[in-house]
């Protein structure tokens, strides 16, 4: 016989935004249901390492131990860093933890073993139904409240509905509500690799004039390589097998990164901007890739979608405590100033960024090697761009600031 639940909220989606807003909304007054239809593979220490991976700043570690989960973390795999190096010819700039008083800049870690962790955490908390994995069989969107079949006959019923489930989301699709974007002229080759050199303790960027280059260090000696190229080069380096790639790899990377001793697996994904025109309507919200995905340069996808998720979970939790319905528009529109323009700046951020690197002529290259030079110098400004990029600064949700919610 199936089962019929009435929630007050149905998070669409278990990856690492949709579980972090459930885990955030545990031991809450509040009514939770997380659906998952593919769940992550359980972590063994043998496992090879993923493709996929993040670098994750401090106030998504911040989210991530208020939700629980980052104890979990830190018994699987993970690698912090102190540096970060952003370089073109002549013009460079490092940023050091040491600079501003901090052990780390941020975290390396794999996609896969943060969602494992968070989801591991969800049955902990009595108000929270975990449904992993599950598969939508009908999804009815009302703004009132919505209702979700799912393929055993599980019913859901919920206040609001929440769409954690990625960049070609069914939920905002059912609620109608639009998006902008475009295609970046460029597509990321995607490398996981095993390295001479021993587990390292900076990241770095390099700027050439086909593209950006980067180094994101793993566990032991290990990493992941970022090589940003027209799609048409990325097509043909991925078509090449594993020695032939690692040639043209030994010859396009700088010398800095070591001899690459094998190149373990490989991807590819196309970059595209995309911005929800808005992220809330009556009875739903979006949260994560599902409002908006922004270009990877430096690494802010998963940051901003997990300071979505912590907002959202503070706007929910006070307006239970104070009697309010959850799901009328006055309420989410206070999730929707508090991230949307944060996350437009952001992307425009990205955005120029892309732009500027992508001009190769020598005025224009001047300018941006004087400019890396300045900013290198100009201390009290590179301080505050770390603090800002690492989340330790800024208008910030109370979880990502360590701060518990009140229930």
């Amino acid at each position: 016989m199936s089962e019929q639940f009435d929630v007050d909220v149905v998070i669409v989606g278990g990856g690492m935004v949709g579980a972090a807003l459930g885990c955030s909304l545990g031991n809450s007054a509040l009514r939770v249901a997380v659906i998952e239809e593919a769940p992550p593979q359980p972590y063994a220490p043998e496992q090879p390492q993923d493709l996929r991976v993040s670098a994750f700043s401090m106030a998504s570690r911040n989210v991530l131990d208020m939700a629980g989960a980052w104890s979990r973390v830190l018994q699987m795999r993970y690698c912090p860093y102190r540096r970060m190096k952003v370089w073109e010819t002549s013009g460079e700039v490092e940023f050091d933890s040491e600079e501003i008083d901090e052990n780390f800049l941020g975290y390396i870690i794999e996609n896969r073993l943060v969602q494992l962790a968070l989801l591991e955490r969800l049955p902990a908390f009595d108000n929270v139904k975990l449904f992993a994995p599950g598969k939508i069989k009908r999804m009815d969107y009302r703004p009132e409240g919505s209702e979700i079949e799912l393929q055993d006959g599980t019913l859901l019923r919920a206040r609001l509905l929440v769409a954690a489930d990625g960049a070609r989301s069914a939920v905002r699709q059912a609620a109608g509500l639009g998006v902008s974007g475009w295609d970046y002229e460029q597509h990321a080759l995607v490398l996981s690799v095993e390295t001479d050199y021993p587990q390292q303790d900076i990241t770095w960027q390099r700027f050439t004039t086909h593209g950006p280059q980067a180094f994101l260090p793993m566990p032991g000696n290990h990493a992941s390589l970022v090589w940003y190229e027209a799609p048409m080069t990325v097509k043909r380096l991925q078509g090449l097998d594993n020695d032939a790639l690692l040639t043209e790899l030994s010859a396009a990377f700088p010398p800095g990164l070591g001899k690459i001793n094998r190149i373990l697996a490989k991807g590819s994904f196309p970059l595209r901007r995309q911005h929800a025109q808005h992220y809330i309507s009556e009875g739903v919200a979006l949260v994560g890739d599902a409002a908006h995905t922004i270009h990877p340069l430096a690494g802010q996808g998963v940051n901003i979608g997990l300071l979505d998720a912590a907002s959202l979970a503070e706007v929910l939790v006070q307006a239970k405590g104070y009697g309010k319905d959850i799901g009328c528009y006055k309420v989410l529109r206070q999730f929707e100033r508090m991230r949307r323009s944060e996350n437009l700046v952001m992307m425009t951020s990205m955005d120029l960024f892309y732009r500027v690197f992508g001009v190769t002529s020598k005025p224009v290259k001047f300018l941006r090697n004087l400019g890396l030079g300045l900013a290198e110098t100009f201390g009290p400004a590179k301080s505050k761009v770390m603090r800002y990029a690492m989340g330790l600064e800024g208008n910030l949700p109370r979880l990502a600031r360590g701060e518990a919610l009140g229930k």
